[in-house]
């Protein structure tokens, strides 16, 4: 179950189209969310006399059935309590809940399966004094209504949905130049570790990167290096993507992607992600021409946490949501940020620009932020270099030469690295160690930053 939910503002009033049946209701929902939700319990505010769409949230439907009474208050409270913050409590509610049918089951077995669901939603909404006004299940390309007992209009075997892109809500959509991006699941599988045979060898890269990186990052003197060596890889392998074009077909694009991007880089960028001062540098390509190329590199390195380093996506998949959002693309932004508190429900990053995102705020004030924080650092580093002397190369004492065959007796020992003892080669840390390893790099950075994690 996705314990996030998705929330989203009301809907632009200058786009107004009139639904009178289930049927057009069903066709609007993925125009409102801004793609087809799959597996998703989703209810949308409706204000006013004419049932104007207001506010909605989403979240994926709990597979126990002890979860559903929870689930349908909290939802409920959670749509009305954000409607109400918004300065308009909703009048009505439309329900629908969206699943396909498993093995050996049709979407009217889906449809009854899940109707002590739909009752649930329907008393927790009028628990709130907000009545249901329709409560649907969509499943296997048909559509069932809950609250209408006329066989004429809804009848028992269900209603067939119009073919995508036939209807007239899709005609106002294109005019309107809104778009559905795909299913739900489509969008997630974007950004899901890999599970094909390509997998083991990005964890034996990743168990490497660790056991090189981590105990840098812990260490004072050499924190810095590492930030600048992960900025500079990253820097190098958005060119690399840039200069190729994108295919117009998700899957397709991805795998491009992938191809791009060696095991052992992506490794030391997911590790190197892990430092907070990092990710937030990293952050700073959320417009103009990095934006595109970033977006396709935090996709590509979620990809890339597979096996036990789950919880490095949380990094890259708020790195993600962050651009989409910056970008204008929210649905995305919210899925991204969802999943990277599935990751990680603590990463203080994701679950603020998560809120917000709900929140139907701004980026402009975030983004200006950053562009003064990195504004800032190209000035200090401008003067840094203008105040560094410039010094001759040292000649080397005839006496302090090195002879052929002896050691160099005035050389320096090799001071050995103070950040904890490395694992054996090729020898993978367990759950365990890997998540000590990632809280701890977590740790790293200024105190009292604006992002937490």
């Amino acid at each position: 179950m996705n314990k996030h939910h998705d929330m989203t503002g009301p809907t632009d009033d200058r786009q107004q189209i009139t639904l009178r049946t289930p049927a057009e209701l069903a066709d609007a929902l993925p125009y409102v969310l801004g793609y087809h939700p799959t597996d998703s319990i989703v209810l949308v505010a409706l204000h006013g006399n004419r049932g104007r769409f207001g506010g909605r949230v989403r979240l994926g439907i709990p597979q126990s059935p002890r979860e559903w009474p929870p689930v349908a208050e909290q939802l409920a409270e959670c749509l009305i309590e954000g409607c109400e913050r918004r300065g308009s409590r909703p009048d009505g509610i439309v329900v629908f809940l969206c699943q396909d049918p498993a093995e050996g089951e049709t979407g009217r077995h889906v449809m009854e399966r899940l109707r002590p669901l739909a009752q649930r939603l329907r008393t927790a909404c009028g628990s709130f004094d907000v009545p249901v006004y329709e409560a649907l299940c969509i499943s296997d390309g048909r559509l069932w209504s809950y609250c209408c007992p006329d066989s004429r209009c809804c009848p028992p075997e269900g209603s067939v949905l119009a073919l995508p892109g036939t209807s007239v809500m899709a005609a106002a959509a294109a005019y309107a130049g809104i778009r559905v991006r795909g299913s739900l699941r489509d969008l997630e599988e974007r950004l899901r570790p890999w599970r094909s045979g390509a997998a083991g060898e990005q964890g034996s890269a990743l168990d490497a990167a660790s056991a090189a990186l981590v105990p840098r990052i812990l260490d004072a003197e050499h924190r810095e290096e590492v930030r600048t060596e992960t900025i500079r890889l990253a820097r190098r392998v958005m060119r690399r993507l840039q200069e190729k074009p994108v295919a117009p077909e998700p899957v397709t694009a991805d795998a491009h992607d992938d191809a791009l991007i060696g095991h052992e880089e992506a490794a030391a960028m997911i590790v190197g992600l892990q430092d907070r001062t990092t990710r937030d540098r990293a952050a700073e390509w959320m417009e103009g021409p990095e934006a595109a190329p970033a977006l396709r590199l935090w996709r590509a390195l979620a990809r890339r946490c597979v096996g036990a380093y789950g919880e490095h996506a949380a990094a890259p998949l708020t790195l993600a949501g962050w651009v989409a959002w910056s970008t204008g693309d929210e649905p995305s932004a919210r899925i991204a940020l969802g999943m990277a508190l599935q990751a990680d429900p603590e990463y203080v990053f994701a679950r603020l620009l998560h809120q917000a995102c709900n929140e139907g705020l701004d980026p402009e004030s975030l983004r200006a932020c950053l562009r003064e924080e990195r504004g800032a650092r190209a000035a200090f580093g401008a003067r840094a270099a203008a105040r560094r002397p410039r010094t001759r190369p040292a000649r080397v004492p005839a006496a302090g030469r090195r002879s052929p065959g002896r050691p160099d007796q005035g050389a320096a020992p090799r001071r050995p690295d103070r950040g904890g003892s490395v694992p054996a080669a090729g020898r993978r840390p367990d759950g365990a160690t890997v998540r000590a390893r990632t809280r701890a790099a977590r740790r790293t950075g200024e105190r009292g930053g604006r992002s937490g994690r």
